[in-house]
């Protein structure tokens, strides 16, 4: 069945976002319809309005309306520390544990050879220029942990040698409330390996 042109549109439309396929695509285009329509334009307007005014922190590569970013501008956080993470969503996850209250810096990605990302694809270069900042200590490497994250991680702790930084990982295991039996080897390997004296 052909829709009309302005829903087969907004199918489209949706359909270029992150794990939207048809159906799912169909199902909000149809709602979109059903909304009043001052609600449609609000949402119109947080779209354009989140486009056109959120930027990167030109000092943390974070996203931002502000520049530098209200983390970076805290006078109360702890400069000597830089927790280095691969997306902008990592320092919102980060700043919910509330244990925090170093500074940030955000790669925009992890090394990929495979899908052609090196390590002047993403945000390295920024961070080595901050490193020259005596005020910073230490580094907190918070890649993710799968094959790309752990691959950043590495290059960049050797990269950041001549700096004499310390130079932590974040630890990686069992979630609280995980059972043994469906933890993969991986997982059980580094919990292993991050495992501490009680």
């Amino acid at each position: 069945m052909h829709y009309p042109e302005p829903i087969s549109k907004l199918i489209e439309g949706f359909m270029k976002l992150p794990g939207i396929g048809p159906k799912t695509a169909g199902r909000l285009a149809f709602y979109v319809l059903s909304m009043k329509e001052d609600d449609v334009l609000d949402l119109a307007k947080s779209l354009v309005n989140a486009k056109r005014n959120l930027q990167y922190c030109s000092v943390c590569s974070n996203i931002t309306d502000h520049d530098p970013c209200r983390i970076c501008q805290d006078k109360q956080r702890d400069r000597s520390v830089i927790c280095i993470v691969q997306d902008p969503k990592d320092v919102i996850a980060m700043e919910r544990t509330k244990e925090y209250d170093g500074l940030y810096h955000v790669l925009h990605g992890a090394i990929s050879p495979m899908d052609g990302i090196g390590p002047e694809d993403i945000k390295i270069p920024d961070l080595l220029k901050r490193l020259q900042d005596d005020e910073v200590q230490e580094i907190i490497l918070a890649t993710n942990p799968t094959i790309e994250g752990e691959a950043t991680s590495m290059y960049i702790s050797k990269l950041v040698k001549p700096f004499e930084l310390k130079v932590t990982r974040i630890a990686h295991g069992l979630p609280v409330g995980g059972d043994l039996e469906y933890a993969d080897e991986v997982t059980l390997s580094k919990a292993l390996e991050g495992r501490r004296e009680l």
